[in-house]
């Protein structure tokens, strides 16, 4: 099972294992990670082993600052632009590679482009001291829910992986919001922690969404983020033994006799629901329903990326094909 270390102690232990060529798991703002040497095909290949990961499916690259991100890839106007912004922060960039990045092809499916972001406190820090960014998807099997927890982590891969550094319950609660520039204009490829609405406001332009053509950046299979239970969208009423993921003060009909019951934010904060999503969601699963009933959440906002996992999570299993 795997050693569970508080931030302050892990820091010699997860770089020894990085550069053995192993994996950690590792706390950032948006979720927790499963982290290895982005330029090492062992480590690349034990993420991709450990979370049985399809291996068309790209990985963020994480870096510790604007020199290392310029090494990786080339930065247009507007990304560099948007790195000034976000960076370090809940933003991914889908960059062209720089030829002879050293970045191992397993970390990129075969792209031209790679993905990069720059996280804050502990993985900065331990991306800093290694010296060589990180490949680091969220630390969960493939396709499930997401953890924000190192509990959570040592749930679902303590018996795959080595360490878990524990950083307390991750802020943001979502991925990262991944973009990427064409030409004079900006596309979204995956809402996440940064709102549209915030990067539209530094760009000085709407962004473009649709469009994309296969799988460009992580997060854009169909099926993802998925519990156990069967998820069901916009309900307004919940049927005998199905639990309720509610939002906000008005409840749908029923609610009184669902299985379970969890509401991301009484108020209906978007960002406090941001953060409460993966974790309701885990503990809904746990409770034994065979359903889960989610109350319609508003698409402002935040609620675009949340109501974007939530989309992933009912799509059916077993579509393996990248949304489009």
């Amino acid at each position: 099972m795997a050693e569970i270390l508080a931030v302050g102690e892990a820091m010699e232990r997860a770089l020894a294992l990085l550069r053995g060529g192993d994996v950690v798991a590792i706390p950032t703002e948006t979720v927790y990670g499963l982290a290895g040497d982005a330029t090492n095909g062992v480590g690349v290949a034990r993420i991709f082993e450990a979370k049985g990961r399809p291996r068309f499916n790209p990985l963020i690259a994480h870096v510790a600052d604007m020199g290392m991100a310029e090494r990786i890839a080339l930065f247009d106007p507007l990304s560099k632009k948007l790195a000034l912004a976000f960076w370090p922060g809940p933003l991914t960039l889908v960059l062209p590679q720089r030829p002879g990045n050293g970045i191992h092809p397993l970390v990129t499916a075969g792209l031209d482009t790679i993905a990069l972001r720059m996280p804050r406190g502990f993985g900065g820090e331990l991306i800093a001291r290694l010296g060589r960014p990180l490949a680091a998807p969220s630390a969960n099997s493939s396709g499930r829910i997401s953890a924000t927890t190192a509990q959570a982590v040592a749930a679902d891969l303590g018996a795959r992986i080595k360490l878990v550094v524990d950083g307390g319950a991750t802020p943001v609660g979502l991925e990262s919001t991944i973009v990427k520039a064409e030409g004079s204009a900006v596309r979204l490829l995956r809402p996440g922690g940064i709102a549209a609405g915030e990067i539209e406001a530094v760009i000085g332009m709407k962004l473009l969404r649709g469009g994309a053509v296969g799988v460009e950046a992580p997060g854009m299979l169909a099926s993802h983020y998925a519990p156990g239970a069967a998820v069901r969208l916009n309900a307004g009423t919940v049927a005998e033994g199905e639990a309720l993921l509610a939002f906000g003060s008005l409840r749908a009909e029923g609610w009184r006799h669902a299985a379970a019951f969890l509401n991301l934010s009484v108020s209906g904060d978007l960002r406090e629901a941001a953060s409460n999503l993966f974790s309701y969601m885990q503990d809904l699963d746990r409770s034994g329903a065979q359903t889960i009933a989610v109350e319609p959440i508003p698409l402002d906002g935040l609620g675009e990326a949340i109501n974007d996992r939530l989309s992933r999570a009912a799509a059916p299993r077993d579509n393996t094909q990248p949304a489009t």
